[in-house]
């Protein structure tokens, strides 16, 4: 990215902390540092405070790095957007180049600590995930097809991986299970998204599935992609990590989100425009809880099995 692609706006005042901050994409570090935790507490192993702190705190640092490279590359359609012209480039807090260089270094410093603290298959697979994000998802896919957000959703879904490997040094099937609900749960997430914000990604060229196949089309993805996240979210009760509980929860909130889905499939196309968002944003809401929900189920219940009481026996 070039000075020209910078706003020409002259930043009256220098960039807050709260401003590089904001470059690593907190909400979406939330959700990274949660499943990578929940995938290293299930781990069948004991692991040292410390080593699980450290563990955690670069991954974070990992997925931080992630969202300032993403937003360095995005800039120029981040400033077309309405939701996300206030983000710090395109807001001109922070320069271009300043994003870069501290996303490569964050990327960097993450890999090789958590490679130290860990192991080196969990320093290996931080890297891939940032260059599956950086690389893969933002470069490559987010511009060129409507399956963006289905193969680019890989990016999202390894942190509980890479929580599981830092624990044990090896992989499992537990913690692909864990992948694949969060693989599964990223499109309806995010087409639920680009229903009520559709006009962001046509003015700025991003080829998202309401743009390229409508919004009808969009519908009945999220109705299949949640048909079959429902069976993999609940068959996963009888897992390793499920139990009694997990599969109550499981069982409630998809029946929800089936509902939401739904309803999202049966509305009128001559409805309002408020009404349509009023549906689309509660979909959108209710699937932030659904993942967490979910892990935090996986928690509860490798808590009830240190006590013995967790699991089917």
């Amino acid at each position: 990215m070039s000075d020209a692609s910078y706003t020409s706006k002259t930043r009256e005042d220098e960039a807050s902390f709260g401003d590089y901050f904001a470059l690593l994409k907190p909400r979406v570090m939330s959700l990274v540092v949660f499943t990578a935790l929940v995938g290293l507490l299930a781990a069948p192993v004991s692991v040292h405070p410390m080593v699980g702190f450290s563990a955690i705190l670069f991954i974070a640092v990992g997925g931080g790095a992630s969202g300032a490279l993403n937003m360095w590359w995005d800039a120029d359609i981040d400033r077309i957007m309405r939701r996300t012209r206030n983000r710090p480039i395109p807001a001109g807090k922070v320069r271009p180049e300043e994003a870069l260089a501290i996303g490569l270094t964050l990327a960097g410093f993450s890999v090789v600590m958590l490679a130290l603290a860990t192991n080196l298959l969990a320093g290996a697979m931080l890297a891939f995930t940032i260059f599956y994000y950086v690389v893969v998802y933002s470069m490559w896919l987010k511009r060129s097809t409507p399956q963006n957000i289905v193969i680019g959703g890989a990016a999202g879904a390894f942190p509980p991986v890479i929580g599981w490997i830092a624990a044990t040094g090896s992989m499992s099937f537990e913690p692909w299970l864990m992948f694949a609900i969060v693989f599964m749960w990223t499109p309806p997430h995010f087409w639920a998204l680009a229903l009520f914000m559709r006009s962001d990604y046509d003015d700025a060229g991003v080829p998202m599935l309401t743009v390229t196949h409508g919004r009808r089309t969009t519908r009945a993805h999220i109705v299949v992609y949640t048909v079959l996240l429902a069976i993999l979210a609940i068959g996963a009760g009888f897992s390793n990590f499920g139990g009694p509980f997990y599969l109550a929860v499981a069982v409630t909130l998809n029946a929800m989100f089936f509902w939401g889905a739904v309803k999202i499939w049966r509305r009128d196309e001559d409805m309002s425009e408020v009404d349509n968002f009023a549906v689309e944003r509660k979909f959108f809401r209710l699937s932030l809880w659904y993942l967490f929900a979910h892990f935090g189920a996986i928690l509860v219940e490798v808590g009830l099995k240190s006590y013995g009481l967790g699991g089917w026996g």
